[in-house]
């Protein structure tokens, strides 16, 4: 397979087109996805999920067992569960993070969206989503799909990335700068 999309160059994103295209092919994309968040969801809040994904020493009949019953557990079963069993018994599971991103940015191609990652001191409420969504949409010119988390060394205000771009408004480097600043006078 040869291609120029550096996505496709990584075993994370040729696992993700893979289940991208039976997804599409099965008309399954609005199904996987919200698998896929809901899973993404649970790596993200759980450290011993984390540690049992990653570890190289837990054999991969062991992690497809713990998996199959987390899976049930969650309801994330049909094209979502059987792709996530097979990347466990290929020991390929230390990278479902990554290829559940690498998913999720397939499917905001396709739907010409642009994903933006936002770091924040709080959590954003519903009123200011919108409004940063919107903004974005402004600024980009395309609908933006939005994934945040919260990082509260951030003091205040927001970090934006989209694609190679970065706008850095939080307090912790306002601060920082201002530090620098003052260090320059003296």
């Amino acid at each position: 397979m040869s291609t120029d999309d550096p996505m496709m160059a990584s075993m994370a994103g040729r696992y993700a087109a893979a289940l991208f295209d039976l997804a599409k092919d099965q008309r399954q994309l609005e199904q996987v996805e919200a698998d896929v968040k809901s899973f993404q969801s649970m790596l993200a809040s759980s450290e011993d999920l984390r540690r049992m994904v990653r570890s190289p020493v837990i054999s991969a009949e062991a992690q497809a067992k713990a998996l199959a019953v987390i899976l049930d557990k969650a309801g994330i079963g049909g094209l979502t569960g059987n792709f996530l069993k097979l990347i466990a018994r290929n020991r390929r599971l230390f990278a479902a993070a990554d290829m559940m991103k690498s998913f999720r940015a397939l499917l905001a191609r396709e739907r010409g969206e642009v994903s933006a990652d936002v770091a924040s001191a709080h959590p954003l409420s519903p009123e200011q989503m919108q409004l940063l969504a919107d903004t974005l949409k402004t600024s980009i010119g395309k609908n933006v799909q939005i994934n945040t988390r919260v990082d509260p060394n951030l003091l205040g205000g927001l970090i934006v990335k989209v694609g190679s771009r970065m706008i850095d408004s939080s307090l912790r480097t306002k601060l920082n700068n201002l530090k620098v600043a003052m260090k320059g006078i003296s």
